[in-house]
């Protein structure tokens, strides 16, 4: 939706390209910053803010909501509670109060990830040992996991995988996971 494609037809660089516009406007990044990043011209990277804008104005809304609750609690949270305070909200520097802005918006959501990737982890470190599991999670990078698994437990632990990620937090959108393997990084498959 972000570039206007169906998503049938999204390839890696539309992906790419829509995930950093919509980090990048959410975080507050400028016409310069966004062409640089995509290597879109500034006119074309001045569409992409202004379209972004008019597609979202929830995004905007949420952005002023976070913000105002910033400055009058002195903190911001994330959907589970969990605060990050910002009493930088109220500098007067105008550079320290830009980066408190661009911390406080970026703290509900990136904090709420990292708060359902770890009830994730939580649930499946119990649910594997409750089964006896041969497979180990070996590694978290961002929102994704990393496991060792054996043969004999690739489609019990792909259920399990998307079950109990995709069941970690209820939210008003679907969580949506995607389950590769490969003997290493290069040899990925989706299953």
């Amino acid at each position: 939706m972000v570039i206007g494609v169906p998503i049938g037809e999204v390839d890696t660089y539309s992906r790419r390209l829509a995930k950093t516009i919509n980090f990048g406007v959410l975080y507050g990044m400028g016409i310069y910053g966004l062409a640089l990043d995509t290597g879109l011209s500034p006119a074309e990277a001045s569409k992409f803010i202004e379209l972004y804008w008019s597609r979202y104005p929830a995004v905007r809304a949420f952005m002023d909501r976070t913000l105002e609750e910033g400055r009058e609690k002195g903190y911001v949270s994330t959907l589970l509670g969990r605060r990050r305070y910002s009493p930088e909200l109220k500098s007067r520097n105008g550079g320290i109060r830009q980066q408190a802005e661009r911390m406080a918006i970026n703290a509900p959501v990136q904090g709420t990830a990292a708060d359902i990737i770890k009830i994730a982890m939580n649930r499946l470190h119990d649910e594997m040992a409750t089964r006896g599991a041969k497979s180990r999670m070996l590694l978290q990078v961002h929102d994704e996991l990393l496991f060792e698994v054996a043969k004999s437990e690739l489609q019990s632990m792909r259920d399990l995988v998307c079950e109990t990620m995709e069941g970690a937090m209820e939210l008003s959108v679907p969580l949506k996971v995607e389950v590769k393997y490969g003997k290493n990084w290069g040899e990925m498959q989706t299953i």
